[in-house]
């Protein structure tokens, strides 16, 4: 039940007790068929017939489309008979069912009970059940027989907790199919000297998203192999002695061409980024940054956050490229003029925040074209950058606040907190890359597991194809 429909209910609800029920007394309710009721009854009933949640299958169906579950309209039944007649207390004995018409998304429903016959010695209720659409047509009729309440009843209503209805890593999972036919590129893997750094190149081979070649020592690799149960023959290794050196090496190979992309492993993040900052081949006259790839349950579309990762403190024309950066890679995920939000603690400029400032001086950047390709509106607080409602209270009024794709930090320390509490309070699931070389290094943390490894991949894949037509 959504909030809306909780706010509209009565605080009470109170019974009829047998002695007050009459034949011909009725109760109704209404109710709209929403997606999220067929997949809310989907996981509590386990009913995944295609018919209720598959569109291309149902599509091609009997009813041409996603109808509900028959028992849902059951469930409806139940709703009045235990809430409103004759209401807390009832015990059901009997209901039959008969399904006259199928019910489809957005239908409105009236569900009714009659009373029809009393059994004074047991105390049964037999009551006609009905539930018409908003045609009038009838869909689902049938009988109930239940045991009615002999005391009176009146309980405050239990309100439920929101049921938000998401499919934790589905967007990631579009993110793969989104590069499917593109040709894997050549990516050398740095040190992955752990099982989920391994585990996690060799996924993303399967997958077909890169041509792995793992740049470490090929004893440790080899233990590290054995350790986890998988098969590294045929892949290419390169020996090396350490991290350190495995850094530099993969730096070379790709400053020479001889790999696409560079795939951080078990190696600190500092370590390999020394590297592509001491190789003038491998840089660009941007700066480089990391942007996250998050996909948060309870937000409507995939948010791109950076920088978290590489930049510490930046200055006002790093936060310029930091930004063109992350824009460019919305771009190249299809979203053609990505909302960015710039953030701070506060909506308002306040010279004593000098993140406001620069956000202010952004937005100006973006009105002459010193930044292009987005939309973009600072400074905005964290709040009323993803939530429009927040926005709206506060008085402002933006194109971005409550939809934005980016979402731009003062500092790295603000980001990274901000990005762990995505994943670790609101269960997002996370991949990054950094942008701003010539090649895109796919770069996680070295907690991170093989599936966000593998979309991290994706990114990377996804890029290097892109730098084969525009060298950053």
């Amino acid at each position: 039940m959504s909030d809306l429909q909780q706010a509209n209910e009565p605080d009470l609800i109170m019974n009829v007790v047998y002695d007050d029920i009459v034949i011909g007394q009725t109760a109704t309710q209404t109710r709209t068929l929403t997606g999220e009721d067929i997949r809310a009854f989907a996981i509590v009933s386990g009913d995944v017939n295609p018919a209720h949640l598959d569109a291309e299958y149902a599509a091609h169906s009997l009813f041409h489309g996603v109808i509900a579950h028959g028992m849902w309209g059951g469930a409806l039944i139940s709703t009045v008979l235990g809430t409103q007649l004759p209401g807390p207390g009832t015990i059901y004995l009997e209901q039959d069912l008969h399904f006259v018409k199928p019910i489809r998304i957005g239908d409105t429903l009236t569900i009714s009970v009659v009373v029809v016959s009393k059994d004074d010695v047991k105390k049964h209720v037999s009551l006609d059940c009905l539930i018409t659409n908003q045609l009038g047509a009838q869909v689902v009729l049938g009988k109930a027989h239940v045991i009615a309440p002999t005391e009176r009843i009146s309980r405050q209503r239990t309100h439920l907790p929101t049921m938000a209805m998401f499919d934790l890593g589905a967007r990631q999972e579009a993110l793969l199919m989104s590069v499917r036919d593109l040709a894997p590129v050549r990516c050398a893997v740095v040190h992955p000297c752990d099982a989920q750094s391994l585990i996690g190149a060799l996924d993303a081979a399967k997958k077909g998203l890169i041509i792995p070649v793992l740049v470490a020592s090929i004893a440790k690799i080899t233990s590290v192999a054995k350790a986890a149960n998988v098969d590294i023959s045929g892949i290419e290794l390169v020996d090396v002695p350490h991290s350190h050196a495995a850094a530099e090496k993969a730096v070379q190979m790709a400053a020479a061409g001889e790999v696409e992309a560079l795939m951080k492993g078990s190696l600190h993040t500092d370590e390999l980024m020394a590297a592509v900052v001491r190789c003038p081949g491998l840089r660009t006259k941007r700066r480089l940054s990391h942007v996250f790839h998050l996909d948060v349950p309870m937000y409507h579309k995939v948010l791109l956050l950076t920088d978290a990762v590489l930049n510490i403190a930046p200055n006002l024309m790093e936060k310029s490229d930091i930004l063109q950066n992350a824009i460019d890679l919305a771009h190249a995920l299809n979203i053609s003029e990505p909302k960015v939000a710039i953030l701070s603690a506060v909506e308002t400029i306040n010279p004593q925040i000098a993140s406001t400032i620069d956000a202010a001086a952004l937005c100006k950047m973006v009105q002459r074209k010193q930044i292009t390709g987005a939309l973009v509106d600072g400074p905005l607080a964290f709040d009323n950058a993803i939530s429009a409602v927040a926005a709206q209270i506060k008085g402002i009024e933006s194109s971005v606040a409550g939809h934005a794709d980016i979402l731009m930090v003062p500092d790295m320390e603000s980001g990274n907190m901000l990005a762990k509490q995505l994943e670790y309070l609101a269960g997002a699931s996370s991949c990054g890359v950094v942008l701003g070389a010539r090649v895109p290094i796919a770069l996680t943390s070295r907690a991170d597991n093989a599936a966000s490894r593998v979309a991290s991949a994706a990114l990377a894949k996804l890029l290097a194809h892109q730098y084969r037509n525009q060298t950053p």
